[in-house]
């Protein structure tokens, strides 16, 4: 995927390494397995900031409304405002990364448009104009999904295969400990500021010190673009990490149907989550009567459970393949999570936590379909469109969700929840179908999906040969 181009190291190494003689063996090897381990940590640990940063707002809804004086329609726009920048860029952050800088620059550029983002919404909080913060979002927004677009394309590169399952399952387990953590420490933060500072102040403050988590994933990515710079270099001689291929825009006319189903998919299930996990907070305190303290454990607890989860649905769909029946399940079950949320008083530790598992299931499922249906070197793009479209939903429908609680409530709430999951159930039917027909990829078995790669490699590898003849 990365660009020819992109070959002047990132950081300067003064002196040359004598590293093609030290042989395959060994962690400081590109190929061995301590090498690959440090960025599979390093993948992970880039995306920690942004999802920690992202549901600042879920963790501190009642002091944002306090203390900035907004209604939850205005509230929600600092999700929706997260959300419209990525309709266009994630799809030229993609294609820009595909195509010109590269994933090493692109991880660093979108990672330093989060850290710039963030810390303008805390100063907006700090000087007590909310107009500020929403600014902040808007920019907070250039850089968050076209972050995950750079992460997912290095562990595409990186770990493509039987491999590819478990490691987007714990990408997404680290990040969601970025989510738990954040759901679970800001509130007491802001507490303790709270005794010495006051009102827009103290949130302010609590913002800056959240800001700390973005500033650490951006260091990764310096790391993360050292080892992959380095690993290039070691191997290219001795391998294809790259396939000469460009993107370009008359590439995207031949997508195949099964990407925009995916993309349907991912807005439909998306939308029943994210929403609801941002608005979790009151509606707990309100239908369940909780506490304080009860509410922000409940409403964390489908990330608690993604982060545990995610890598042993990664492990089980690595072993079993059959992605697209994994995703169906799991769309289902979050229809059930959601239905015993609106229409009974059962515990609701029942359906949060079958929701929770059902996230966990369709993250590490969902999102490796897409490196079966595109070429290697379309990835970027491929995925800048889903993000895209996955926000263009977001954008819209947490307008539409903050409208819906002020003048309905939550049960009508619950009941367009319901709604979105339908139609990304619809759309994995299809999908199955689909992809049946023109015997692809999306459902096979770990053994089929085996004999399928090594059978398109030959051929890659025989049409590559005849070029160079």
């Amino acid at each position: 995927m990365e660009e020819e181009e992109e070959d002047e190291p990132l950081i300067d190494v003064s002196q040359e390494e004598d590293e093609e003689l030290q042989g395959s063996a060994g962690c400081c090897y590109p190929t061995g397995t301590g090498y690959r381990f440090a960025v599979l940590v390093l993948i992970c640990l880039t995306s920690l900031g942004s999802y920690f940063c992202y549901d600042n707002p879920a963790a501190l809804q009642k002091e944002i409304k306090n203390d900035m004086g907004v209604d939850t329609t205005t509230f929600m726009l600092l999700y929706s405002l997260y959300s419209w920048p990525n309709v266009v860029v994630c799809f030229f952050g993609g294609f820009f990364i595909d195509r010109f800088i590269g994933v090493r620059w692109g991880a660093i550029l979108f990672g330093a448009l989060l850290l710039i983002g963030h810390y303008i919404f805390a100063v907006g909080a700090f000087v007590n104009e909310f107009w500020v913060m929403e600014a902040g979002r808007f920019i907070f927004g250039l850089g968050g999904e076209n972050l995950q677009v750079a992460v997912n394309a290095y562990a595409v590169n990186w770990f493509k295969g039987s491999q590819l399952n478990l490691v987007m399952g714990l990408g997404l387990s680290v990040s969601r400990a970025g989510s738990v953590f954040n759901m679970n420490i800001m509130e007491p933060i802001y507490k303790q500021l709270r005794e010495h500072y006051s009102g827009h102040v103290c949130l302010g403050l609590t913002l800056f010190i959240g800001g700390i988590t973005l500033i650490f994933s951006q260091y990764c990515t310096f790391q993360l673009a050292w080892l992959d710079k380095r690993a290039k270099r070691i191997l290219k001689p001795k391998t294809d990490l790259a396939t000469g291929e460009k993107i370009s825009f008359k590439d995207i006319k031949d997508f195949p149907i099964s990407l925009y189903l995916l993309c349907l998919i991912c807005v439909g299930f998306y939308t029943a989550i994210f929403p609801f996990i941002s608005l979790g907070l009151v509606f707990f305190e309100s239908k369940y009567e909780l506490g304080s303290g009860q509410a922000q454990i409940l409403n964390s607890l489908i990330y608690t459970i993604s982060a545990v989860a995610s890598p042993i649905f990664g492990f089980l769909i690595d072993r079993t393949g059959r992605n697209l029946i994994w995703t169906n399940a799991a769309i289902l079950l979050t229809i059930l999570g959601h239905a015993l949320t609106a229409f009974t008083f059962v515990n609701p530790y029942v359906p949060v936590c079958i929701m929770g598992g059902a996230y966990s299931m369709l993250a590490s499922s969902m999102w490796p379909m897409v490196a079966m249906v595109v070429k290697e070197h379309q990835i970027g793009t491929a995925y800048g469109i889903m993000q895209a479209v996955q926000n263009l939903g977001l954008a819209v429908f947490s307008i539409i969700v903050g409208v819906i609680v002020d003048s309905d409530g939550y049960l009508i709430l619950e009941v367009f929840f319901l709604g979105c999951l339908c139609v990304a159930l619809i759309s994995g039917i299809l999908l199955y179908i689909f992809d049946a027909k023109v015997d692809g990829m999306l459902n096979l078995s770990v053994a089929q999906q085996k004999l399928r790669f090594d059978r398109d490699k030959t051929i890659e590898d025989t049409k590559e040969k005849e070029i160079m003849t």
